[in-house]
Order: structure tokens, then C-alpha cells, then sequence
């Protein structure tokens, strides 16, 4: 299948192809003793994804877990779907995320509000999953990938209080989520992640610190695959998320409202950013990945509590 790449070390990177485009959400396999998928991706991208893991020889009793690194709909909207296509799977999460897992009302109530009729398309909706096959992680905890190996999870909040990062022992791939921002393969370029409600600089700043400190080989972003250059780009993400708070403060010193502030953060950091310079479609694409109007809210929401 084309939406298949091979990393090494049994691992598989799967394009869940979200709402129809490339390049935008990807999953995991590992394909161990106890085949793991890290992030489902949206709802309406599951099929793709159960194809693509019956396509690597994963049927539906094969598959022993689902981990996600937490459970923003882009990661983790698929998890009521991939549970009912492969009944003997755990569902793996941090415990601040689990209930909503289970009773996905309240989440899907917000995500409804932020994004009204293109939650549809965007994402679809996250069916519940039986309490009892979900597995709440503390700050730190293993899923069993067989044969020894581990996926040891490691508690990253910031960009989300229900964030993990996941390393794997077998390889040393840190699966960082959206707590290392997004980036972009094509261009190279990377930029924060840092919606409402529960950005927090220090926070964040914290998680890309430890994700240094577990000396990964190499990085695999949600948003977007594989990066070997670990230590230079974590070193990136807390630049970018330093440039896009000091912007938003100048603005919300300002009293500027949230499309004023949108537009001056944007015009500030664009010439930050390969893909804005390129084609229409990859700056679509970036946009889509990391909007700035959802990092800059989110920024502003953390300023109001810290400094109103």
C-alpha cells in the first residue's frame, strides 16, 4: 500500500490520510511479538488504518495494543473504531485522558464548539471504548511489545494534560505526540503546538527537556514521520515556542483581540517557515498541521491566567 513506509526495527509509519490529505497524521505499528499501534488518528481515517495493519499481516485478534500519546481527536479520534475492529486490544492512555475515552460526550461536546460543521470532515466522531480494555497510565509507564521489549511511557504536558511521550527500548524511537511541535518533512521547518486550554510554557518547555534527557535516537512526529537530527530539533522546538509566546505578549500587552494578534504573530514568524514561501497546497498543509490561530488562542488563554 502506498500509505505504508518502513522505518527499521519493525516499525511501520501509516499515513491515516485525515480528511482525505497525505502527510498530515501519521500512525505507528510496531510489529513485534505484541503488535502495538501508536495513534489511531481521526474516525474517519480508521478504516485506512485497520487496512494498512491488515495489509502488514495485523487481523482483527492480532493486534495486542493501542497506545496514544493523548487524546485530541487527530491522535486518538479513531480509538472507538480500531477497538471494535480488534477485540483482543488494550487501550492504552494517560489517566487524564482516560474517561474520556470511555464517555467521549464532554470532549466531543468542545471539539464541536471549536470547529462546528467541519468537525465532520476534519475528524468524524470518537465512539466509546468499554472501560474495562482501556489502561490508564501514571507518569510513567510500559505497554509489554513481547520478546523483552518496552514501550515505556513518560507523562509531557504543555501542549495537553493528558500528553505522553513513548520510547521505544527496542529502538530507541521517542514517539513525541505534539509536544515537540509539528513538523513539516518536505520542508524541514517546525512550529509550536499550543492550543487551548492547557498550554503552558514552562510546562512545555519541561517536556521537550525531558525528552532531551531520555536520549532518543530518533524522534517520530505525529505530525510528520521520522527525524534523526534529535537533539537540534528539540533545541528548535523550544526556540519556536519561545519566538511565538514573546510575539503573542507583545500583542496581548497591547490589548490587541485574537484576530489582531493572529494577524501580527503571522506576519512576524512568516519568514520562519519554508512551506509558507512554497505552493499553496504545502502552506494549506501547514496551516491545517498547526494553525496559527489555534496557537496564538492558546497562547493568549495561558497569558490571561499567568498575567491578566
Amino acid at each position: 500500500m502506498d500509505n505504508i513506509t518502513a522505518l527499521g526495527g519493525d516499525v511501520y509509519e501509516i499515513d491515516t490520510k485525515m480528511a482525505g490529505y497525505s502527510g498530515i497524521t501519521a500512525g505507528y505499528l510496531i510489529l513485534g511479538d505484541r503488535p502495538c499501534l501508536v495513534e489511531t488518528g481521526t474516525s474517519t481515517s480508521a478504516p485506512v488504518v485497520r487496512d494498512a495493519l491488515a495489509s502488514l499481516g495485523v487481523g482483527p485478534d492480532d493486534l495486542a495494543s493501542v497506545v496514544v500519546t493523548h487524546i485530541h481527536l487527530d491522535h486518538a479520534g479513531g480509538v472507538g473504531d480500531m477497538a471494535r475492529y480488534f477485540p483482543s486490544a488494550q487501550i492504552v492512555v494517560h489517566e487524564k485522558g482516560a474517561r474520556h475515552l470511555a464517555d467521549p460526550s464532554r470532549l466531543m461536546a468542545s471539539a464541536r464548539m471549536v470547529w462546528g460543521d467541519r468537525l465532520d470532515t476534519l475528524f468524524g466522531e470518537l465512539t466509546p471504548t468499554e472501560a474495562e480494555r482501556i489502561v490508564a497510565l501514571g507518569d510513567t509507564g510500559a505497554v509489554d511489545l513481547g520478546n523483552g521489549r518496552t514501550l515505556s511511557s513518560h507523562y509531557s504536558p504543555g501542549h495537553a494534560k493528558h500528553h505522553v511521550g513513548l520510547i521505544d527500548s527496542g529502538t530507541g524511537d521517542l514517539y513525541v505526540g505534539d509536544a515537540a511541535g509539528v513538523y513539516l518533512p518536505q520542508t524541514g521547518d517546525l512550529r509550536p503546538a499550543t492550543p487551548p486550554p492547557d498550554f503552558d510554557l514552562d510546562t512545555a518547555l519541561n517536556s521537550i527537556a525531558l525528552f532531551k534527557a531520555l536520549g532518543p535516537q530518533r524522534l517520530l512526529f505525529s505530525h510528520y514521520g521520522p527525524v534523526d537530527d534529535v537533539q537540534d530539533i528539540l533545541d528548535r522546538s523550544a526556540e519556536e515556542l519561545r519566538i511565538w509566546v514573546d510575539m503573542t505578549r507583545q500583542a496581548h500587552a497591547e490589548g490587541m483581540d485574537l484576530d489582531h494578534a493572529v494577524a501580527m504573530v503571522r506576519d512576524h514568524t512568516r519568514d520562519r517557515y519554508q512551506a509558507l514561501k512554497s505552493d499553496d497546497e504545502t502552506a494549506e498543509q501547514f496551516e491545517l498541521l498547526s494553525g496559527a490561530e489555534s496557537n496564538v488562542a492558546g497562547i493568549l488563554h495561558w497569558l490571561d491566567r499567568v498575567s491578566p
